[in-house]
């Protein structure tokens, strides 16, 4: 196996080192990374089972206070993907909000993980890592401030990361495979060695929270090639790294369907374009592409599967050139 490079060579070897620090560029056309740790593109399917807000309708805002309150599309979503998956020789790496656990039934993650697919950690009530006090924690609390009364943040970070695990244990039979950040942030955990430190004493050896910055733009005010040029170009800053402290960092390429359908109002054609391109670069330069999306958010907008079927299709046709893995799976080739 060789060698990682470490962050700062891999984005500086591409000309890209202007993203680390979360700064954004438009190039011409896309840029090839530098000579890749992997032996072959690393492609990876990731869903967060979590409810998202203005979906099904754009009016739809109370799910921030019920992250975890999925509804039954959301549910056969997340199952029908992790067969289709499984048929087309694929895999899935799900997060899962530990509020979730609190349903009648679920059975559905159980036959997810009998298929073979992964289930991380999410948090149990959709945290923000990265709070400074307790308004910003999460909205369900600053609603109802009491289930957090006399809780410093980090504790109640630490709290909610720990019962997702014990709950996972004790409602599904098994721990999670890694850990995601609600939200992702531009600079992941970098300068953050205390968050860190709490994710390794929790069990995690790598998580999955920088989400490299980029434009927000929709198609019919910005030229579709000029958006789709500057995500390509950010796909190098989106590459596996290790922090000072062993915690190894497995970023979310941009973009997500958040950004794509929810903030930039993209249709499903643009949206399937940009993620053929983006797979063909991952291939094309033995990099790793993280497909970020939601069940919540893509049984309305890509009700038939497309871009999963799309991103299995890619793989299967690459000559052996790429697969398609989990997160844990990744992590295991850099450390």
């Amino acid at each position: 196996m060789m060698p990682p490079l470490s962050r700062r060579a891999f984005l500086e070897q591409s000309g890209l080192a202007m993203f680390a620090a979360g700064g954004l560029a438009t190039l011409a056309r896309p840029t090839q990374a530098a000579e890749s740790p992997f032996k072959k593109a690393q492609i990876a399917i990731t869903f967060d089972l979590e409810m998202s807000r203005m979906y099904p309708t754009r009016e739809q805002m109370e799910w921030d206070y019920q992250k975890g309150n999925l509804n039954e599309a959301t549910k056969a979503y997340s199952l029908k993907t992790a067969q289709i998956a499984s048929e087309m020789g694929g895999q899935v790496h799900y997060f899962l909000v530990g509020q979730v656990l609190e349903q009648e039934n679920v059975d559905w993650l159980k036959e997810i993980h009998t298929l073979g697919h992964s289930i991380g950690n999410h948090t149990y009530d959709h945290v923000y890592l990265l709070a400074k006090n307790r308004d910003d924690i999460q909205f369900r609390f600053k609603r109802a401030p009491w289930l957090i009364e006399g809780m410093e943040v980090d504790e109640v970070i630490r709290k909610n990361i720990h019962q997702t695990t014990v709950a996972m244990k004790e409602r599904l039979g098994f721990g999670p495979d890694g850990f995601r950040t609600p939200g992702g942030f531009y600079t992941g955990l970098d300068g953050r060695e205390d968050i860190q430190q709490m994710l390794l004493d929790e069990g995690f050896t790598w998580v999955s929270s920088k989400y490299p910055a980029r434009g927000v733009y929709k198609p019919a005010e910005t030229p579709i090639k000029d958006i789709f040029d500057e995500l390509i170009a950010t796909q190098a800053a989106a590459q596996p790294y290790v922090y000072p402290t062993g915690l190894i960092e497995i970023p979310m390429s941009p973009t997500g369907d958040v950004g794509a359908f929810r903030s930039g109002y993209w249709k499903l054609d643009s949206f399937l374009e940009y993620v053929e391109l983006a797979v063909k670069w991952a291939i094309e330069n033995k990099a790793m592409f993280d497909f970020l999306a939601h069940p919540s958010i893509m049984y309305v907008e890509d009700p038939e599967f497309q871009a999963v079927k799309l991103i299995c299709d890619l793989v299967n046709k690459s000559n052996g050139q790429a697969e398609i893995v989990s997160l844990s799976k990744i992590a295991e080739q850099v450390k």
